[in-house]
């Protein structure tokens, strides 16, 4: 797959943990790759990876137009992919004018810069699972013998074509950066792409309020894994690499398929106990946790159903945490 060597691509937020994955796939490629940043971190997969000697950095702030098309333009850009967001939920919990000016006009910007150069071919622009906001649940009673009757909450999974309507600052900069992002293709035909993930883990996520690096810092440096839920929140885990490889296809086959969403889940829809338990049976090692409950804002369940990009694309995970986490352990270890 080398359908990008020679081509210019612009990667928003290019320095954090996808985008870094991202940008080592495309220079494997030889393309040439510009990336947007704010910082660098140096326990981060793109400096521990030699990335900044392969890529064009410019210091450049999504929210502003003037210098995200002044980018675009210089450079030649034939695709961006979008990826720069604030992305934690307890953060847009506390600020969230900036999670909205990031997520909702920082995507405003790429698009009319994509409408306004003319010479891109595709944009590519990055969601989540969480624009779908909670999914409604029904519920069963379950009468064990000699128990009380119970209610239980079934939930299903999030279809391409279930409305969008999160309900918290970030969640809602999600939903709406999604919308903006599908009317620009409709009523501008800008050629966009749109990627609906679940939870992305792998080697170089150094956000540790996130599960799995929670778990690999924890295990290294002796602590107790503090967990934010009541633990019972459920999610999909997909690996980055699998993450890397389905947007790397929608760009290839952008042609036939802009204008479309496309969610991107796993077979592995687990709480965050289960992560935590599965963690310890495949690295053999016992994990402390304590349980804070004290989440705000977060979504109790969501999966994604990806038969959509499967049909169309022929995308399905080839990776999980049996095959990937002892890996990334030892990535933790060499570099935390």
């Amino acid at each position: 797959m080398n359908f990008l060597k020679d081509k210019n691509i612009l990667i928003t937020g290019g320095t954090g943990f996808v985008g870094s994955h991202l940008i080592e796939s495309l220079t494997e490629q030889k393309a040439n790759v510009t990336t947007t940043f704010l910082s660098t971190n140096p326990l981060s997969y793109f400096l521990t990876k030699n990335l900044d000697k392969k890529v064009n950095m410019v210091h450049a702030d999504v929210c502003d137009f003037d210098k995200v098309f002044d980018i675009v333009t210089k450079f030649g850009i034939d695709y961006i992919f979008h990826l720069a967001a604030k992305a934690v939920v307890e953060t847009a919990y506390y600020n969230p004018k900036r999670a909205i000016d990031t997520n909702v006009m920082g995507t405003v910007n790429i698009l009319e810069s994509a409408r306004l150069y003319t010479k891109i071919k595709g944009v590519i622009i990055a969601s989540s699972d969480k624009a779908y906001g909670k999914m409604p649940s029904s519920t069963d009673s379950v009468n064990e013998p000699s128990k009380k009757t119970e209610s239980v909450q079934v939930y299903g999974k999030y279809a391409e074509t279930d409305p969008l309507k999160g309900d918290h600052p970030y969640e809602v900069s999600k939903s709406s950066a999604d919308l903006i992002s599908y009317s620009y293709f409709k009523t501008y035909k800008v050629p966009v792409v749109i990627t609906r993930f679940g939870n992305i883990y792998g080697e170089g996520d150094i956000n540790f309020s996130r599960i799995i690096p929670g778990i690999m810092k924890a295990l290294i440096d002796n602590e107790v894994l503090e967990i934010r839920s009541d633990g019972k929140y459920v999610r999909d885990y997909l690996y980055v690499k699998d993450v890397v490889d389905g947007y790397l296809l929608l760009a290839e086959h952008i042609e036939r398929i802009k204008g479309n969403a496309f969610n991107f889940g796993s077979n592995e829809t687990l709480s965050v106990l289960e992560v935590v338990k599965l963690s310890e049976k495949i690295l053999r090692k016992k994990i402390n946790y304590k349980v804070l409950k004290t989440a705000k804002n977060e979504i109790p369940y969501q999966s994604l159903d990806y038969s959509k990009i499967k049909k169309m694309l022929g995308w399905q995970p080839k990776l999980n945490l049996l095959k990937s986490i002892r890996r990334i352990h030892k990535w933790y270890k060499k570099y935390i």
